[in-house]
């Protein structure tokens, strides 16, 4: 709403071309057009969005067919849509019978469908997605995917790119794709590079886990450099687009088809990463190439690993070996991952704490029932969120 306000002011001022207009708002001329035309009629009113349901409904199921549909789901509660309709079919083959789609909204509506456990998934980010407006401040990482070479080795790329520059930083082929292999890589990038501001990746291992806040070993590594992790989401690769589009040209120019041997491939990497950031020129950054924009940090890798440091009042507490925080003599498990590290508490509540891992919010902690809750979002009033969990371990309070 606030941005069609924003195109008709704009369109009112008449400070530029309509088309040229369009194209800075991202909307075609047909769009702009009916914008306009429904602000002439109603105003600012005609700007808000309009339903999109129907007027009529043709499909609609007849009582008598809601009647039979129900009834058969009732008599058997484990039937889906299309085995349902089946035997009606058989019933009955002269009722034009709705389709297994239709029926299976049917029953959604009705409450007679159990949900199925969701897919466990590293949550996504709690913070935007950072916009790049400089070197350094995102890169981007991710695997290529791993393909077999000529004579049958596994050839599995880590790439990393400057999001500002396009840069490829580096595409090297590592033996395993776990988080210490992808750690030693991360660590010549940083001693070469220094430090960005964020890495932006997907929410695969071994970037992220399904523990609290998404914490992996190797993301809570680059936040204890003072790295933002930024995490896209989940079946969102656009949100990568230009680390992906990357990868749609590496493949083409180094591994289409594969070469030889392993050794032969590294090299091909090479070459490419060459003549992407010093030959080929980017349309995306004015026909320029990488290497043109692209300068190093000025934050270097420390020798040693830096302790988090949390803000004046925060109770900082560790985490014992087994996971779990004690308070009070009691233990609430928190993570494995967590193992011997430090974490923040922030009062929020009587006995209820917002729990950070640096200035990660990683979830609560209820101090009088020791309930750790996990969860994207912070917990509602009269209703527990995420997962409660208990278990051994110890840590002083």
């Amino acid at each position: 709403m606030e941005e069609r306000i924003r195109f008709v002011k704009r369109w009112l001022e008449r400070c530029e071309d309509f088309s040229e207009l369009c194209a800075q708002f991202r909307i075609s001329r047909k769009t702009g057009y009916k914008y306009v035309e429904r602000f002439r009629q109603r105003g600012l009113g005609g700007l808000e969005e309009e339903s999109r349901a129907p007027h009529r409904r043709p499909q609609s199921m007849e009582a008598e067919v809601v009647a039979a549909v129900l009834e058969q789901r009732r008599q058997h509660p484990r039937w889906g849509p299309r085995k349902i309709r089946a035997v009606l079919q058989r019933q009955d083959g002269a009722v034009g019978w709705p389709a297994a789609s239709s029926i299976g909204e049917l029953l959604k509506r009705e409450g007679l469908v159990a949900s199925r456990g969701k897919r466990r998934r590293a949550p996504a980010s709690s913070e935007p997605l950072g916009h790049a407006a400089g070197a350094n401040q995102v890169w981007c990482a991710d695997f290529k995917g791993w393909f077999r070479c000529g004579d049958g080795s596994r050839c599995d790329p880590l790439t990393a790119t400057d999001a500002y520059s396009r840069y490829l930083l580096r595409c090297r082929s590592v033996e395993k794709s776990d988080g210490e292999h992808v750690r030693a890589v991360f660590e010549v990038l940083f001693r070469e590079y220094g430090l960005p501001d964020a890495i932006r990746t997907d929410n695969g291992p071994p970037f992220a886990s399904v523990a609290p806040g998404g914490l992996s070993r190797l993301s809570m590594w680059w936040l204890r450099l003072g790295v933002r992790h930024e995490r896209i989401q989940a079946g969102h690769p656009e949100q990568n687009g230009r680390h992906e589009r990357m990868h749609r040209t590496l493949k083409a120019e180094t591994a289409n088809p594969p070469r030889a041997t392993l050794r032969q491939q590294q090299l091909a990497f090479e070459r490419f990463e060459w003549e992407y950031n010093y030959q080929r020129p980017h349309e995306a950054i004015g026909y320029r190439t990488p290497a043109e924009l692209y300068v190093s940090s000025g934050r270097s890798l420390p020798r040693r690993l830096p302790e988090l440091e949390y803000p004046a009042g925060m109770m900082v507490r560790r985490i014992s070996q087994q996971g779990s925080l004690k308070w009070h003599g009691e233990r609430t498990f928190i993570s494995e991952v967590l193992g011997r590290e430090t974490v923040g508490l922030q009062e929020i509540e009587e006995d209820l704490f917002e729990v950070y891992y640096g200035s990660l919010l990683i979830g609560w902690f209820e101090a009088a029932q020791h309930v750790f809750m996990a969860d994207a979002g912070p917990p509602r009033q009269g209703r527990r969120r995420g997962a409660s969990q208990k278990g051994a371990g110890s840590v002083g309070k």
